[in-house]
């Protein structure tokens, strides 16, 4: 039961403006690894990428599933999500006028999912017991906390076996973010999952991942072997961090 990520020298971009510059990164089986930038350095565009919703123009996306490799630059979104690629997008996107039970069984949809609803529905009450508190308010009426949460429940009911997350701290009030990084490492482990997460709060971001890149102008500018290189980098200190 595993899962791995292998992008090569991807381009991408909208029309004739190009995003992604020779994009090559990795995750690794069980590993948590931070895609860190600030705003418009092309993180969401990576993300869509991976999940069939951008066509790169250049490069390979090949994601390995217990044991067999598959590219993803030909697939349709549909087709990703079903070999257990999950993805919270951001800005959360959730369907507002559906309650919070309904929301998380929309998730559930990938046929290997469905036999685990039940348990996969208590697992994200258990995590989230605001949730549970919740489970017929209607999404649309939540806070900006309690619909990130539900997010990253929906994308855990499809039992993926890869989970990627973009900008889960966007819109969060500090304490939130912290509350929302915690959920992202304890669902890690939980579930077994690799995870890709992409995020322009360093300092929230480093502290659950196991190592990371950071992207500037859609090229990959530095990668650090662990959270300590990536905290310890003068420029990302510098740039980043407000040392």
């Amino acid at each position: 039961m595993a899962a791995s990520l292998s992008i090569t020298g991807l381009d991408a971009g909208y029309g004739a403006v190009r995003i992604l510059h020779a994009v090559s990164l990795s995750v690794a089986e069980g590993e948590t690894v931070a895609l860190l930038g600030t705003n418009g350095n092309g993180k969401s565009t990576l993300m869509k990428c991976i999940m069939g919703m951008v066509r790169p123009t250049a490069g390979s996306i090949i994601a390995t599933i217990d044991g067999t490799s598959h590219d993803l630059t030909g697939l349709a979104t549909e087709d990703i999500v079903d070999l257990g690629i999950g993805f919270v997008p951001e800005g959360r996107r959730l369907f507002p006028r559906l309650t919070v039970t309904e929301n998380l069984l929309m998730g559930a949809f990938r046929k290997k999912a469905r036999p685990a609803i039940q348990s996969n529905l208590a697992f994200c009450f258990e995590v989230f017991p605001r949730l549970a508190e919740r489970r017929k308010q209607l999404a649309g009426s939540m806070s900006g906390g309690e619909q990130q949460m539900l997010a990253l429940g929906r994308a855990l009911m499809s039992a993926p076996r890869l989970l990627l997350i973009d900008e889960p701290s966007v819109g969060l009030a500090p304490l939130l973010v912290a509350r929302t990084i915690d959920k992202i490492k304890e669902l890690k482990e939980g579930f077994q999952l690799a995870v890709l997460m992409a995020e322009q709060n360093f300092t929230q971001a480093i502290r659950i991942a196991d190592r990371g890149y950071v992207i500037v102008h859609g090229e990959i500018a530095f990668e650090g072997a662990s959270a300590d290189e990536l905290n310890n980098n003068e420029l990302i200190r510098q740039f980043y961090l407000g040392a």
